[in-house]
């Protein structure tokens, strides 16, 4: 399902006014190497909205009134320059006004195109003072892939040359050169070993830690390969020793809390027939975010740590 067709974020209205939130459907796939889908990724993600609760149960309040609007898909059917230059348009145009960019995608190649359109809208100066927050199990910082440059196994190597900072989370498969990159320039990175053996405190003083190193300006791109493949298989390229849903959200609140998030996108969902869990969970993920950005303008988000509302005991 493409174009005019794809259904709107949560299946309501959004509220009399400017909506705060632009979420923008991305259906891009031209560069994936092993399993094919991505682009019905916005599609299963914005249908499987429709079941997700409208009150959050952490936040305790409903992210939604902050003003939700679903933009028209971006068309991508053109050629490879045409279809990258409608992202960054989209996006850019987004930004300038004054929305929080929320992008579905589509394969990961979307992201440098979307970062593109942030710092086109705030100006040529922020480059060096935007950081990108990266989810993920892979790395994607290959110069080229597959005689492309412009590959979704090299969408951090574009973002990079943007003159942007970056922070990796989750990372647990890439090239030896990607390695050697790693190290020779000192880019930040999570490994998921850490994610699995380090306690909730050490991880989270880890991540704040490396966040501090980051401009407070932050655009925050999450493939769900990240996630391990027993939560979430609908992916292209699954990766054993994933993160897990509540890291996530951990992480995602402390983002959130110390940085000032003004986009993000949520790419590689590769929806399976029959099985649509994955698709609700990236739904839910997204609505997740959308509640963290705008919790305490609408009244939640205690600064007492990580309290879901509990039963009552019995």
């Amino acid at each position: 399902m493409r174009g005019s067709e794809l259904p709107p974020f949560l299946e309501f209205e959004a509220p009399a006014g400017e909506p705060a939130v632009a979420v923008l459907p991305v259906p891009y796939e031209r560069t994936t190497s092993w399993g094919r889908g991505a682009e019905d990724g916005p599609a299963a993600l914005l249908r499987a909205s429709h079941y997700v609760e409208l009150y959050d149960e952490e936040l305790r309040l409903e992210p939604f009134r902050i003003g939700i609007e679903t933009l028209p898909p971006v068309d991508v059917e053109a050629a490879e320059d045409v279809a990258l230059d409608r992202i960054r348009t989209a996006a850019r145009v987004a930004i300038e006004r004054g929305r929080f960019l929320a992008a579905i995608g589509g394969e990961h190649t979307v992201t440098p195109a979307l970062v593109r359109g942030v710092v086109d809208a705030a100006g040529s100066d922020l480059g060096p003072d935007l950081g990108v927050v990266q989810f993920d199990a892979h790395t994607d910082l290959r110069p080229t892939y597959a005689g492309t440059r412009w590959n979704h196994a090299c969408a951090m190597s574009r973002v990079l040359e943007l003159g942007v900072s970056t922070l990796a989370i989750g990372i647990r498969s890439l090239s030896r050169p990607e390695a050697v990159r790693i190290e020779t320039e000192r880019l930040p990175v999570i490994w998921a070993s850490q994610l699995e053996h380090l306690t909730d405190d050490e991880l989270q003083d880890l991540f704040l830690g490396l966040l501090a190193s980051l401009p407070d300006t932050i655009y925050l791109t999450f493939d769900l390969d990240f996630f391990d493949p027993s939560l979430l298989p609908a992916t292209g390229t699954p990766e054993p020793g994933g993160g897990t849903w509540h890291q996530a959200l951990a992480l995602l609140r402390l983002l959130f809390e110390h940085k000032q998030v003004i986009a993000m996108d949520v790419v590689e969902l590769a929806p399976i027939p029959g099985n649509p869990a994955s698709d609700y969970t990236a739904a839910r993920l997204l609505y997740k975010c959308i509640g963290y950005r705008y919790a305490r303008e609408l009244g939640g988000l205690a600064d007492d740590g990580y309290r879901p509302i509990r039963p009552p005991a019995t």
